[in-house]
């Protein structure tokens, strides 16, 4: 294996993501402002704009320097900002409930469009479970056991697009999984937890093949992919027990219990026996 080479955006590309995470916070903040002043008694929770910001702090230190820079070039680095970008960071996004906030803060009218949009056929496929689990964890062995990697490693683009895949993708899982906003096709609890499962056991997997050194085609020194795997596993693990976490504190099953308490209530008027 060879050192990976190529570098990272330089000041101009430093520059622009300072000023997109910053418009991301000032826009949240902002709707959050308008949620609280919309409905004072209802409110914004100040945990959720907590957590929309942790979010953004996360995709900061991977983004930026000196993990942003050290990412083009190690493969530990590129492992530990996969972590943040793709498992630590959509999991703080998706708690701060954007989709919800969007839709308080939003004119009638535009809000009922983007109730609709979200539950049309598309937006229903690709928030089912196993939609999500492909797009977030099978891809991975797509990147790492073809040329995908040192491609994507040798051009700006390429690494900017992975990013973009990791965010995308972590995110819709964790939205899948535990996501406080509407989901029309999200399964019950044991379902969720099973597709749950599966990713810590692929993620385990494919961390113990680099690690090995099987079937991969990452072109970087053996002791960086032994470590980027090492990081893989253990840091995909502490993200995965969060997500779990997550999913148990957003579970509330008092909803189906007086769901079937008003089934088997008999109507009023009906006729009893005994």
């Amino acid at each position: 294996m060879h050192q990976q080479g190529g570098g990272g955006d330089g000041l101009p590309g430093t520059v622009l993501t300072v000023v997109l995470l910053l418009g991301a916070a000032g826009g949240y903040l902002l709707a959050a402002h308008r949620a609280r002043r919309r409905n004072p008694v209802q409110g914004w929770s100040t945990w959720r704009s907590a957590s929309f910001l942790t979010g953004l702090a996360l995709l900061a230190v991977a983004l930026l320097p000196p993990l942003g820079p050290a990412a083009h070039s190690d493969f530990r680095g590129h492992m530990a900002q996969h972590m943040l970008i793709g498992m630590y960071a959509p999991l703080a996004l998706v708690l701060a409930a954007p989709v919800t906030l969007l839709l308080r803060t939003l004119p009638h009218g535009q809000a009922r469009r983007v109730a609709v949009t979200l539950h049309s056929a598309p937006a229903r496929l690709l928030v089912r479970p196993a939609t999500a689990l492909m797009l977030s964890t099978a891809t991975l062995g797509v990147l790492y056991f073809t040329p995908l990697y040192d491609t994507a490693m040798a051009h700006p683009a390429g690494h900017r697009l992975l990013h973009a895949h990791f965010l995308a993708s972590g995110c819709l899982f964790a939205h899948v999984i535990a996501g406080p906003d509407p989901a029309p096709t999200r399964p019950g609890v044991r379902s969720r937890l099973v597709y749950l499962g599966i990713a810590i056991a692929a993620h385990a997997l494919i961390a113990q093949a680099l690690y090995g050194g099987f079937l991969i085609d990452v072109h970087a020194p053996i002791h960086q992919v032994q470590q980027g795997a090492e990081i893989m596993y253990y840091g995909g693990d502490i993200a995965e027990l969060l997500l779990a976490g997550a999913l148990v504190a957003t579970w509330r099953p008092e909803r189906r219990t007086m769901a079937a308490g008003r089934r088997t209530r008999p109507a009023a008027g009906a006729p009893t026996t005994g």
